[in-house]
């Protein structure tokens, strides 16, 4: 069954929903109900750099067995969207830096309910346990040796006062703990308003006020944010809708550190172009404090770098060949611009030292194609590769990954 909400009420989709978009979060609805579905699957790997910077470089096959569900239900009141997948990654000759068997699995939901035309509760909450970070996420800058661990918790209240204006107050809630690395474990809490005026039936203007504290452990000390933006959201058809914000970011460290000043963008777009062909893209742009403790050349110095500036921009596309056939790809590009680097106590190193400017670029790109044996199978094929040009040893690779695997649905 569809529905109809007025665009005034439309939300911005947390960021990893459970449909998995991750930044790709220009449309935050679903819109038919569908029924629950199984799907088990398995696919081998080849993987020329299995541990990138880890030492020499080496190669591996692996498995990667896994069985998903979802399941969307549509109410006029209420929405159910759920999505789990569960599965493992198995390296047959997984060099000792690296376990041999990792887990690869995420699972999201997200809830909406209407209590009137003019109020309704989102909350949009994803948790990810899985040997490599998704680029769309918004979070990884790096490839970590090791499994990680991820959840979010986006909850917001809408209302409507009148028929051109709206708000939107929540708060977020966000974790991440990689087990095997030190000084990365993060955990975030957001609170945020956005005022939506409603310019045409096509178009919202949107101001967003965003405050958040982040909490570092070991070397990583907790920071402090506070965001002012502007933007807009515009449907530029049935099928095309874009979201863009802009501002300022204000970016302060704990423990007597300074104090940073950044522009701050958010710009999302998603497009079925023609029927066989739907495009999705995102940028982001701002100060992050995830990965910001990096070792020096010599492994013997830790640094916290507290001006950590990235830029995000991911595109994706699928272009439908025929009932049979489908292509999909994208690329990732990710470089990070490390300032404001301070030592950190290292054995008997007291720290307190600054340090010059880092950089690091991330580019990752692949594309595959899919073919429906019957309407319970599929086959697919892809090709990944991925480039880091970093100025931090061991940081720089090349890496390229084939995967062909089978899905049964049910």
């Amino acid at each position: 069954m569809k529905r109809k909400i007025p665009l005034g009420l439309l939300a911005l989709c947390a960021i990893g929903s459970a449909s998995g978009q991750g930044m790709y979060y220009a449309s935050a609805d679903a819109k038919d109900s569908l029924p629950l579905k199984w799907t088990v699957g398995l696919s081998a790997i080849f993987d020329d750099n299995v541990a990138p910077g880890s030492g020499e470089k080496q190669s591996s096959f692996g498995i990667n067995p896994s069985v998903a569900m979802s399941l969307v239900s549509i109410t006029p009141q209420t929405t159910w969207d759920v999505y789990a997948r569960l599965g493992v990654i198995y390296y047959i000759d997984a060099p000792a830096t690296m376990d041999q068997i990792s887990p690869q699995s995420h699972a999201g939901v997200t809830f909406v309910h209407r209590f009137s035309e003019q109020l309704r509760f989102t909350s949009s909450n994803f948790i990810a346990y899985e040997l490599e970070p998704d680029y769309s996420y918004g979070y990884a800058s790096s490839r970590q040796n090791g499994a990680y661990f991820y959840w979010q918790s986006d909850n917001s209240v809408g209302y409507r006062w009148t028929e051109r204006f709206a708000t939107y107050s929540g708060l977020r809630l966000n974790a991440t703990s990689y087990p095997d690395v030190a000084d990365n474990d993060r955990f975030t809490w957001e609170i945020y308003n956005q005022f939506r005026y409603q310019l045409s039936p096509q178009s919202v203007l949107t101001t967003d006020v965003r405050y958040s504290e982040t909490y570092g452990n070991g070397a990583a000390s907790d920071l402090s944010d506070f965001y002012l933006l502007g933007g807009m959201e515009h449907r530029f058809s049935a099928n095309t809708i874009g979201i863009a914000r802009a501002g300022a970011q204000f970016h302060s460290v704990s423990g007597g550190g300074k104090s940073y000043v950044s522009p701050y963008v958010e710009f999302a777009i998603n497009s079925q172009v023609t029927q066989p062909l739907s495009v999705r893209s995102y940028i982001r742009y701002g100060i992050e404090g995830s990965g910001n403790v990096q070792t020096l050349a010599s492994g013997t110095q830790l640094v916290e770098f507290n001006d950590q500036r990235v830029l995000r921009f991911g595109l994706s596309s699928e272009y439908v060949i025929s009932p049979v056939f489908s292509l999909f790809g994208g690329v990732d590009y990710i470089p990070t611009s490390y300032a404001g680097g301070v030592t950190r106590p290292f054995g008997a190193d007291p720290g307190g030292t600054a340090v010059g400017d880092y950089s690091t670029d991330i580019f990752n790109a692949y594309i595959g194609v899919s073919m429906k044996i019957n309407d319970y199978l599929t086959a697919s094929a892809s090709y990944n590769y991925t480039n880091s040009s970093s100025d931090f040893v061991g940081s720089s690779y090349d890496r390229n990954r084939i995967n062909v695997g089978v899905t049964a649905q049910f």
